[in-house]
């Protein structure tokens, strides 16, 4: 909620069977109106998918603007949206998302006024009838089908030349500030839930070999099907890569789930059989014995602090270890002489 400009004032915890109706029961449904009454709430967040009745009969109930999972992550990827890639990615997540809770619900794909859930990068005013949303899908999907094909276009160019890597990880896990440090150059960092939206591309040497580096959108766990569908194009990118850097933010106290969280997308992006490094990022802020008890459970691990450097040489030596396997494996690997391939040094 933080992440969405919004603040706490309560939180609310249900055990057992919910009421169908409302996600609630009754008693717990009665305890949240007081809550919400109480601290003059404006928004009722729910962690977990909302049906399009449930979210209904609770805004009636309630009287008060609810969203579930689904709908904040969208809210904070509408924030973060700022290239027209990330925007048509957003708009077609959002249409796919409101397309099934239409059943007699207010809901409009883009709402332009203020406060959380009510941003977004479509169309203003739109009249959001199921045929319509479905006419806007099918435009948004032949937009991206056309970014992914540029894409895919670029890839078979770099293959050519190049070995290519893709930074993933748990969404605040430092992809962006190691991409930063390995390719000496800047891109936004943050310490906030999917900072960056847009992958970014670069080419770097190490040890003679050009590789190609990208920097993903963070994960998160139970990301909605819908959401891994809409940024197909920009997550193809990680089941492409010959090398995935798994970057785990050490200090997290569940890393454990977010590494769980992080496999079974790239599993499902059909990535999960890629050569992997796990790095174990963040040691600053913990004990070392800790990074070294972690480390003995994978390997091809590494320990480094994306801020300070440390660890980074034993990164860069088991990367290069892969890159010489994958390399001695590419026959038909061009060198780059002058960059002849016509492959910018930076994408």
């Amino acid at each position: 909620m933080e992440t969405a400009g919004g603040l706490v004032r309560a939180e609310l915890i249900q055990k057992g069977k919910p009421d169908p109706a409302f996600c609630l029961r009754k008693g717990k449904l009665t305890e949240l109106k007081e809550l919400t009454e109480r601290f003059k709430a404006k928004l009722i967040v729910f962690n977990q998918e909302l049906s399009g009745t449930q979210t209904r009969n609770l805004e009636e109930e309630l009287e008060i603007k609810v969203l579930d999972r689904t709908g904040i992550i969208l809210d904070i990827f509408a924030q973060r949206a700022k290239t027209s890639e990330a925007k048509l990615q957003v708009e077609l997540a959002q249409a796919q998302y409101i397309l099934p809770k239409l059943s007699g619900s207010s809901f409009h794909l883009s709402r332009l006024g203020g406060g959380i859930g009510t941003r977004g990068p479509g169309e203003t005013k739109l009249e959001y009838d199921r045929r319509r949303i479905r006419e806007r899908i099918s435009v948004l999907k032949k937009a991206m089908s056309r970014v992914k094909k540029e894409r895919q276009e670029q890839r078979k160019k770099r293959k050519r030349s190049f070995l290519n890597a893709a930074i993933v990880g748990y969404t605040n896990a430092g992809k962006s500030t190691l991409f930063s440090r390995l390719t000496k150059k800047e891109v936004y960092a943050d310490n906030l839930l999917f900072a960056t939206l847009d992958p970014t591309t670069s080419k770097i040497r190490i040890e003679g070999i050009d590789v190609v580096l990208t920097d993903t959108v963070g994960f998160i766990q139970n990301l909605p099907t819908n959401l891994i569908s809409a940024f197909s194009a920009t997550l193809s990118e990680v089941s492409e890569a010959d090398i995935i850097l798994h970057i785990v933010d050490l200090a997290n106290p569940n890393f454990r789930e977010q590494i769980r969280a992080v496999e079974e997308i790239l599993e499902e992006l059909e990535a999960s059989s890629s050569e992997r490094i796990t790095v174990f990022n963040k040691i600053d802020l913990v004990d070392k014995q800790i990074s070294q008890h972690v480390r003995q459970g994978f390997s091809n691990s590494v320990a480094i602090s994306s801020i300070s450097g440390e660890g980074i040489e034993e990164l860069i030596a088991q990367f290069n270890n892969l890159l010489a396997n994958k390399h001695t494996n590419r026959p038909l690997l061009l060198k780059d002489k002058g960059n002849r391939s016509g492959y910018p040094s930076e994408v």
